[in-house]
């Protein structure tokens, strides 16, 4: 009777140690994606579908490294607050790397090159760089790096920020700010396609910095698998095809 017990229990305790698995030790099935609905080309609503070049890219490399994903939206302020409480997986939306970031959040291999560009009215020739938007009025996205840029290095400068881009650049064209400052590729897509006959791009690149794919902490398996995943789909071409769909050309 003794052994039968140590037997079972035995049994218990070797199904403990080898079932289930941790976030941290196996892959699972399927994830939660957040992304934005506004952020151009990368992602935003057309047709009333969730299209871009973030969407595009996370689809393929769900593909590639063998779990399904279902892709959600929210403000861009609540996506680093969702992954923190295990509201979602995996984020996707010109999520920059930072330092401050990833104290409390993962991060995956960077999948893009950007910085921050700045937006005026076509008729306006009193900005030409960073250093003419000292103590302007400037529009901008809540909660991006480029908030934060507004607010630590330009002197006297009052950031706008807006939960949605269109807000921003309207503020501009309508002229209750005097420039935008965002993502540069962001700028430069509306400016092409939206605000060609208002809006013009003026200064150089500020603040270089990386998009990563943002990942809630504590999944170790998961960065390795996405991070496996981009490396296949850059050497394969994938990521070129996706990149020239939304840009034009491949990434030099």
């Amino acid at each position: 009777m003794t052994a039968v017990v140590l037997l079972l229990g035995l049994s218990v305790l070797l199904a403990a140690c080898g079932g289930g698995g941790s976030a941290s030790g196996e892959l699972q099935d399927s994830y939660t994606v957040v992304s934005d609905n506004s952020f151009v080309p990368f992602e935003f609503m057309e047709d009333g579908e969730l299209v871009g070049f973030d969407i595009e890219l996370i689809k393929a490399i769900a593909d590639e490294a063998g779990f399904e994903i279902e892709i959600e939206t929210t403000n861009f302020d609540g996506i680093i607050p969702g992954l923190q409480t295990g509201q979602f997986d995996i984020a996707i939306a010109g999520i920059s790397i930072t330092e401050e970031r990833a104290e409390v959040i993962d991060y995956s291999d960077p999948y893009y090159e950007s910085g921050l560009a700045i937006g005026v009215p076509v008729d306006n020739e009193d900005i030409q760089g960073i250093e003419d938007l000292e103590g302007k009025t400037i529009a901008t996205r809540l909660g991006s790096t480029s908030a934060d840029y507004i607010k630590e290095n330009i002197e006297g400068a009052e950031p706008n920020e807006y939960e949605q881009l269109d807000q921003a650049y309207l503020a501009v064209q309508n002229g209750s700010a005097d420039a935008i400052l965002y993502d540069a590729p962001n700028v430069n897509y509306y400016i092409q396609t939206e605000g060609s006959d208002s809006l013009k791009v003026v200064g150089d690149l500020y603040q270089a910095e990386d998009y990563g794919i943002a990942i809630s902490q504590g999944n170790e398996a998961l960065v390795e698998a996405i991070n496996e995943a981009l490396a296949t789909l850059r050497e394969n071409g994938t990521y070129d095809e996706i990149y020239s769909k939304w840009f034009g050309e491949a990434p030099q």
